[in-house]
């Protein structure tokens, strides 16, 4: 049993924080907008990104990527979370972003919506989150029902990001609500121009992102556009969200361990009464906490990646890494928060930011109550009888 990263991940993790400490950080509060870059910011950090060796790490290479494994993107976004010059959603600085859904298109599917996305022609957006069905997708009010040749969808999606700017989405949809997520959705792949789809407006949130609200008015969609066969939405969407659990719990990683740097050389900096923070039992059992935090975060995602790479089923890893890792880090932005006092507050200093994304990270993509209740089915099944 191992629990040293390989060593050509040792020197990839070594490379990108170098990367990160010299490249975005000393710029990481004259970026980004929100969910957006600056004008030209992004067309740089391309260009640095590219010279690093890492574009597209996340495209397998049959599709013109570097294919790097579930523990490779680990790593990578573990250490790219130590700054927030890059947006915690949107735009990324390695190549498109390309939805693990679109993979697994059919040819001609994949000429119409995946290559372009790959060379960076088109974007995307993903549809599932409603007003009466966020975290549970098994309530899915969006109806797509056949006629003929195509599907009329008729519905209401809400928190979409990325929407705006999208050329197509690829929407959940109920086929048979009475099956709801065992055999009932069904994803199909949608132009944003289409006739009957309108969008209704961009939501503030309390984090940079700006998602939208969107209504489907009998949209029609060719069945050709339909993802795999009806019913198999959420077999389509699974490796999307699993993936997705696992890059939350490797940012949490990244975040706490950019807050035990600031919190910890803050405390070796500040004095109050006449002695340091640092001697203070209180602030020492606060980064004490913060590092156990971290250790306990990067064994279980290094694992659950690894696992993953192996061909096994993390689901359930997955859901651990993402509520532990949210939680966690946004813990960890709580108390550097709390050491920096005032100075915590402010925007001089990125912990502000790091407090509200990791906030915002513990309802999305997988409530921790919802995940924690699908884990304790499993814990009852393993351990009930």
């Amino acid at each position: 049993m191992d629990f040293d990263l390989p060593e050509e991940l040792q020197m990839l993790k070594d490379n990108l924080r170098r990367f990160v400490d010299t490249e975005l950080i000393p710029i990481e509060r004259e970026t980004n907008d929100g969910s957006d870059f600056l004008p030209g910011v992004q067309e740089n950090l391309e260009d640095k990104a590219r010279a690093l060796g890492l574009w597209l790490f996340d495209v397998p290479e049959e599709f013109g990527g570097m294919g790097l494994g579930h523990l490779s993107k680990a790593v990578m976004f573990e250490e790219m979370a130590r700054t927030i010059a890059l947006p915690s959603r949107g735009a990324s600085i390695f190549g498109p972003r390309v939805s693990p859904i679109l993979y697994s298109l059919n040819d001609e599917q994949k000429e119409r919506f995946l290559y372009p996305v790959i060379r960076g022609e088109k974007t995307s957006c993903f549809l599932q989150t409603e007003p009466e069905g966020g975290g549970d997708p098994g309530r899915m009010r969006t109806t797509a029902v056949r006629d003929g040749d195509h599907y009329v969808v008729n519905g209401h999606k809400r928190f979409i990001t990325g929407a705006g700017a999208a050329d197509f989405g690829q929407v959940v949809t109920a086929t048979d609500r009475e099956k709801g997520s065992r055999g009932g959705l069904t994803v199909f792949l949608v132009d944003m121009d289409t006739p009957g789809i309108t969008k209704l407006r961009q939501q503030d949130m309390m984090i940079g992102d700006r998602p939208w609200e969107i209504l489907f008015e009998d949209v029609k969609i060719p069945v050709s556009q339909r993802v795999g066969e009806e019913g198999d939405g959420m077999k389509a969407a699974q490796s999307w969200l699993t993936e997705g659990r696992l890059r939350h719990g490797a940012r949490g990683a990244g975040v706490i361990e950019r807050c035990l740097e600031l919190a910890a050389s803050y405390a070796n900096q500040r004095s109050t009464f006449g002695a340091k923070l640092a001697t203070r039992q209180t602030v020492q059992n606060m980064l004490v906490d913060m590092y156990q935090n971290l250790h306990q975060l990067r064994l279980m995602v290094y694992n659950a990646a690894w696992r993953a790479d192996q061909g096994q089923d993390v689901r359930k890893e997955s859901y651990m890494c993402k509520y532990f890792g949210d939680e966690m880090s946004f813990s960890a932005a709580d108390r550097c928060m709390q050491i920096h006092g005032g100075m915590g507050l402010t925007k001089d200093l990125p912990i502000e930011q790091f407090f509200r994304d990791q906030r915002s990270m513990i309802i999305t993509e997988g409530p921790t109550e919802i995940l924690k209740m699908a884990l304790a089915r499993q814990v009852l099944r393993e351990y009930g009888e």
